[in-house]
């Protein structure tokens, strides 16, 4: 059959000679038979991992990403052909793949990007299912382009170990894959059961058509015009071809365009640039500006940021940002959100194979799905994410713990009424993010289930929640984070506001006397956990009790490309703990110990935002919700010290439990309402002077 057929021919496969339970005993711990089919891998390729789809599902709200395929598509249509269930774990091969020798006849098919595939030095098509003999050797070579990631897919898929219940790798977290790494020379896979059926190829009017200029369907929000961004802002956006910049990874995708104007001077208690929102939780292909810079989020992207997003690229095309090259143009083409394809389609409604986007106009409506008053004070406003995602969000844009309680009791009521259709519910600051299946669970059906809810909360001053005294080490100005401000001076600007020391930044940005004033201010803090996955795994956004610990910073503009894992900073009115190494805004104060125990062996998924509150072999984070955090200092030879405990698994962390209640903390508010006001003050005059040198600088436009 030529790969201009269309049909499909079932072909069935001789019967397998493999263990029958490979597979099951792998997810299950088990151990596996050695006489499993295996993989040797002779060449590991720059870039491959082991990936499963849709990854792993239920834990956007402590901040670990999906991974999987970062293009679903070519690897789902992958392994269709080969009789494999869609979602079952293959490889992802980043700009050249690997050379791997098969210990029995196997079923394979390389789909994604155009490279170089030979079965024992002779070539062979990619989109086909093809035979390697036992013994032979599969060489996928350096991807010719356009494309970015090229796919292989085994019949019966690979068999690995499951982590928080998907075999997807996530590299920066160090878990899932089996190793939590790429691929290595000598490693060694074991391959499940194989399929019994198969087809040929995939057809020809499913192959999703690649190039060196790309269009993005998207949808307007959740954060438009006149909000955030100007009327020409948002015309720019959609109006421009982007490049894709050399600096992109599953992460993210860089993007080179121009610099908005921006409808606002400032984000307030956000931090100093425009760009500032208070933290909330991004949806994975959102177009999030990082100061001026446009970022597209990809799979191993964090899941709680502050950074506004005007589009969001719907489920059924975010399979592009997989195969986005450096230099590639990119251009965002707004669709209506009930016209977006269906997202687990994978035929001819996916309209993939169109080298263009289908639009019938836009929505138009800034992405503000519905906003209403909650009481006389208090307005919820529910912003389009995509197509599957809906952002509650109540009040204004300021910092008030009882928005966040708001925000926790539709969490808990939403989880124990477990509406069939929701995926995941992530907390931010003022906001509650919603994602849905929308076949399962349309967004207008989601929009009148919230409406009866918000008539059964409970009022607000009735939150009283568990809330635990945790005691942490802080190695003040630490070196690992002197380090990461002299990298990024040298590899991305040396003039920014902050450099060269973030602590004296923080003190000019606040009003304080000196250095040691910010320090006093810091380790006196009593930090109040509002929401986790800040920056990746369970890493917490805190903000002081005490508005007159309250520091104020901006953010990172353009953002650091490298941070120490677990340092501490400020961004905003927010504390942050860097769960992992990774890029980073906020301003750095030093470094903790671990928030997230890589010894730990957790298996199934804990349900969308269910945090099981406890810290076990069973549950890898540290912090929960309304924990509140307390400093002591530690010098940084003794942090080192006890990072290696940690590690180690001797966690030796003082805790004291106790409770929180909104009632008596806004008693506290009142009876210091005086000094908390002269705080603000003098915090205010050196946040405008500071906003003032900024504007004669260029920084910020008029």
């Amino acid at each position: 059959m030529s790969l201009t057929d269309t049909r499909i021919d079932v072909i069935t496969a001789e019967t397998p000679t493999t263990q029958q339970a490979t597979a099951v005993a792998v997810s299950s711990g088990a151990p596996v038979s050695t006489l499993a089919r295996r993989i040797n891998v002779l060449r590991p390729g720059m870039q491959t991992t082991v990936q499963d789809w849709p990854g792993r599902i239920g834990y956007w709200h402590i901040g670990v990403p999906p991974s999987g395929p970062m293009d679903d598509l070519s690897f789902r249509l992958g392994n269709r052909v080969l009789g494999n269930p869609e979602g079952a774990a293959g490889l992802e091969c980043t700009l050249g793949g690997p050379a791997l020798r098969f210990s029995e006849a196997t079923w394979v098919c390389v789909t994604g990007a155009v490279a170089d595939v030979r079965v024992d030095g002779h070539p062979v098509e990619q989109w086909r299912t093809v035979e390697v003999p036992a013994g032979g050797v599969l060489d996928v070579g350096a991807i010719r382009g356009p494309g970015m990631r090229t796919y292989i897919l085994v019949s019966g898929g690979i068999a690995v170990e499951q982590f928080l219940g998907s075999a997807a790798t996530f590299t920066l977290g160090k878990f899932g894959g089996g190793t939590g790494a790429a691929l290595r020379a000598d490693e060694s896979l074991t391959l499940g059961e194989p399929a019994r059926r198969r087809t040929l190829a995939v057809p020809m009017a499913d192959i999703p058509a690649f190039g060196h200029r790309w269009e993005l369907a998207v949808t307007e929000g959740p954060h438009g015009a006149p909000e955030f961004f100007t009327r020409t802002d948002f015309d720019t956006i959609l109006g421009t071809d982007y490049e894709v910049h050399f600096n992109s990874d599953r992460t993210g995708v860089r993007l080179i365009g121009p610099k908005p104007e921006w409808a606002r001077t400032d984000g307030g208690e956000a931090g100093l640039h425009p760009s500032n929102i208070h933290d909330n939780a991004y949806s994975i292909g959102a177009l999030d500006f990082t100061g001026d810079t446009p970022i597209l989020l990809g799979p191993d992207g964090p899941s709680l940021g502050g950074f506004v997003c005007p589009v969001t690229v719907v489920a059924a095309d975010r399979w592009k940002l997989g195969q986005l090259t450096p230099g590639d143009k990119v251009r965002f083409v707004p669709i209506r959100a009930d016209h977006a394809a269906p997202a687990h389609e994978l035929g001819a409604r996916r309209r993939a194979s169109f080298g263009t986007v289908l639009s019938a106009g836009r929505d138009g409506d800034d992405g503000i799905l519905r906003r209403t008053a909650v009481d006389d004070e208090t307005v919820v406003t529910y912003r389009r994410q995509g197509d599957d995602g809906v952002l509650v969000e109540y009040g204004t844009l300021t910092l008030d713990l009882g928005l966040r309680a708001r925000v926790h009791a539709l969490h808990q009521h939403l989880i124990e009424a477990g509406p069939r259709g929701v995926v995941e519910l992530t907390p931010g600051i003022r906001s509650l993010q919603i994602r849905v299946d929308p076949a399962v669970l349309p967004v207008d059906q989601l929009l009148d289930l919230l409406a009866e809810a918000e008539a059964q909360l409970p009022n607000s001053d009735q939150l009283v929640v568990p809330s635990r005294t945790v005691h942490l080490p802080l190695s003040w100005d630490d070196p690992s984070t002197r380090e990461a401000i002299t990298r990024y001076m040298h590899g991305v600007r040396a003039d920014a506001p902050w450099c060269p020391w973030n602590i004296e930044f923080i003190r000019r940005m606040n009003g304080l006397g000196s250095v040691e004033d910010v320090y006093r201010t810091v380790f006196d803090a009593e930090y109040l956990v509002l929401g986790l996955g800040d920056v990746y795994l369970g890493a917490p956004v805190a903000t002081p009790t005490d508005p007159r610990h309250r520091l104020v910073t901006t953010k990172y503009n353009p953002a650091r490309t490298w941070t120490p894992e677990n340092a501490v900073g400020i961004g905003g009115a927010y504390l942050c703990i860097y769960g992992m190494e990774g890029p980073g805004g906020y301003q750095f104060v030093g470094r903790t110990t671990q928030v997230w125990n890589h010894r730990a062996r957790p298996s199934g998924a804990a349900g969308p935002g269910v945090d099981r509150f406890a810290t076990d072999a069973e549950t890898p984070w540290l912090l929960r919700y309304f924990d509140r955090i307390r400093w002591h200092p530690v010098e940084a030879g003794e942090l080192l010290d006890l990072r290696a405990d940690f590690a180690a698994g001797k966690v030796d962390v003082t805790v004291e439990d106790g409770e929180f209640r909104l009632a008596d903390y806004r008693r506290f508010l009142a009876d210091n309402a005086p000094a908390i006001a002269d705080f603000r003050a003098v915090q205010a005059e050196a946040f405008a002077a500071e906003r003032q040198s900024w504007r004669t600088a260029g920084e910020l436009a008029d």
